[in-house]
């Protein structure tokens, strides 16, 4: 329950980040790493799964798990908050991407979860999920976040048009709505997390001078860091009595997935981008690991048996502890050096 709202609040919080949508050629990058790096990391680290004696349905699962790139713990490498700018083409790539593929690794768990379930693949399962899992809860996501995210524009900002809500500074009234489109677009089964996202685009196009925006993002930031360091916090202590399952194979997959897998299938997905090398390797490496993570195994294990969970939760826990730290410690500098490069030339 906290790793979800986690992710609610930090995709919502990605969203209004950006002041400047840009031109289809801005989008190029994100558009690579979400249509072809992300499906290639995903079959990447089932085949490592595989080797580890996982079925494929169980690769497949994990490879879901660990696709997407955390939207909260990767803010040093995103563009800065609201009126302030900073949206070189690094930054909105690696924000962007962190905004849209928690919803869009969602098909490929509800793929592996069915087949799991099923015991196998079955006639039909594939149309279904193609018809219903990649097609219809995308486009309710897409289409609910935006209709559901201009209500709640027009609530904060232009009604009643005297004392509009966004006089009030509150933030709550704002993460209330974001809730709402939430819950909404669950109920009629689309992707909540793609919606919220598109809700906080949405929202940062109204009154797009307002200084609502700055404020609602400090809200936001102090509000996701909190329930992140208590998610990390949790994981932290389950970390003893996973240590006995960080086999071989275990460290090979969460190290394979962060120095390898990741940063060369980025790196291709990334090529004719118009990109200079340094600007590409640090958005290829930089896919930093997380809170979805965490979630996608948590909700996974409440739906179905999974096999050997133990094993699974321990590739997740290395994975984000090590992606932590690299990550962590390089991502600023990196990002600042891609950033000055660009603006040096």
């Amino acid at each position: 329950m906290v790793s979800e709202v986690c992710v609610i609040i930090g995709l919502f919080g990605v969203g209004i980040r950006i002041d400047k949508l840009r031109a289809l050629k801005t989008w190029r990058p994100t558009i690579r790493l979400l249509a072809v790096a992300m499906p290639l990391t995903i079959a990447a680290v089932a085949i490592l799964g595989i080797f580890a004696g996982m079925s494929i349905a169980a690769g497949l699962l994990l490879g879901a798990v660990l696709a997407p790139t955390d939207p909260v713990l990767a803010s040093d490498v995103q563009v800065g908050p609201p009126l302030e700018g900073g949206e070189h083409p690094v930054r909105f790539a690696l924000t962007t991407e962190a905004g849209l593929n928690d919803g869009l690794a969602f098909p490929f768990l509800y793929l592996a979860m069915a087949v799991l379930a099923a015991g196998g693949w079955t006639p039909g399962l594939m149309t279904e999920w193609l018809a219903i899992d990649v097609a219809y809860r995308i486009v309710v996501g897409v289409v609910s976040g935006f209709a559901l995210g201009w209500i709640v524009a027009k609530l904060l900002f232009d009604l009643p048009r005297e004392n509009a809500l966004s006089n009030t500074e509150s933030g709550l009234v704002a993460l209330a709505g974001v809730l709402i489109v939430y819950g909404v677009t669950e109920l009629l089964e689309g992707y909540g997390f793609i919606a919220v996202f598109v809700a906080g685009l949405t929202l940062r196009r109204s009154e797009t001078g307002h200084h609502y925006h700055a404020k609602l993002h400090d809200f936001v930031e102090a509000l996701e860091r909190a329930l992140t360091a208590l998610v990390l916090f949790a994981l932290g202590a389950a970390l003893p009595s996973l240590v006995p399952h960080m086999t071989i194979e275990v460290v090979a997959i969460a190290v394979g997935l962060i120095f390898v897998i990741r940063p060369v299938v980025a790196w291709l997905s990334l090529a004719g981008t118009g990109l200079k090398f340094r600007q590409r390797f640090v958005i290829a490496f930089y896919g930093i690991r997380g809170i979805g993570s965490i979630y996608y195994l948590a909700y996974a294990a409440t739906h179905i048996a999974l096999p050997d969970p133990s094993q699974l939760w321990a590739i997740i826990a290395l994975t984000i502890l090590v992606s932590t730290i690299v990550h962590g410690f390089t991502a600023g500098f990196a990002v600042d050096r891609a950033t000055d490069e660009s603006a040096a030339s």
